[in-house]
């Protein structure tokens, strides 16, 4: 039996989504926990280590610095994150987000995961804020290539056109977001969205924070799914304590029932 909260969240999630034409979904980690992958604190939530075996903590090693000076180093860190992913795809909370580009103006997701499965369940518009484990790009020249997450590179990987190394391209400790990522986010929140929903996040960072806020002054409406609470559970207008999918999947069905 569903608590009586969680049912009322969930009622009047489905209410405000009846009335807005557009959506905009931040998620993390906990979206892809159903996955099998993990919720940790590292890049993209897949590490669990703050000390390694060298003895250096994980935010020293997965740098762009570290990188450039034992791209070894760095690389065996970066393949234990990749193991993560290894026969892992996208979940029903995935495909729920990506069903609801057919019915609404506009949806946008804002992603922290680094594990692609929200393109690969089949939305459009995607900004994954800190990039894509199998995308690899060249530290010197314009290579790039997209790869399977189960693949095992040499490492480190040589670039097959001028032999540098070659790096995911996701961010690093201490890196810079995506200038273009950045603008893209800004003008799309310029534009407003009718409903915010934050899913399997902390919100800790002030970019993945700020649409909540940024709703709240508008007049907007937001949710949070998460079952712990957040930096921004405070501020939401509805909060639904469940893991992603599963409350992703009572919103959707009432919605739809509703909507026909």
């Amino acid at each position: 039996m569903i608590p009586r909260s969680e049912r009322d969240g969930v009622r009047r999630a489905v209410e405000a989504l009846l009335e807005s034409s557009s959506t905009l979904f931040i998620t993390g980690a906990g979206v892809s926990a159903d996955s099998g992958l993990p919720t940790y604190r590292g890049v993209g939530g897949l590490y669990d280590v703050e000390t390694t075996s060298e003895g250096y903590a994980i935010e020293e090693i997965l740098t762009a610095e570290t990188l450039q000076h034992d791209p070894a180093l760095t690389w065996k860190h970066l393949l234990e994150i990749g193991k993560a992913c290894h026969g892992a795809t996208f979940n029903r909370a995935h495909q729920i987000i990506a069903e609801a580009e057919t019915c609404f103006e506009r949806v946008l997701v804002l992603t922290q995961n680094v594990d692609g499965f929200h393109t690969e369940a089949g939305s459009k518009k995607v900004i994954d804020i800190h990039g894509d484990m199998r995308e690899l790009v060249c530290t010197r020249c314009d290579f790039r290539e997209c790869v399977s997450s189960d693949s095992e590179p040499r490492i480190p990987p040589p670039c097959p056109q001028c032999d540098s190394v070659v790096r995911p391209d996701i961010v690093l400790f201490g890196e810079m977001l995506p200038a273009h990522k950045s603008e893209r986010l800004y003008n799309e929140l310029r534009m407003g969205f009718d409903v915010v929903f934050s899913i399997g996040t902390s919100s800790l960072f002030e970019y993945i924070a700020w649409p909540i806020h940024l709703a709240k002054d508008t007049g907007k409406c937001t949710v949070e799914i998460n079952p712990v609470e957040t930096s921004v559970s405070s501020l939401v207008d509805i909060r639904i304590p469940l893991g992603a999918s599963a409350a992703l999947e009572q919103i959707w069905d009432h919605y739809r029932r509703m909507r026909a």
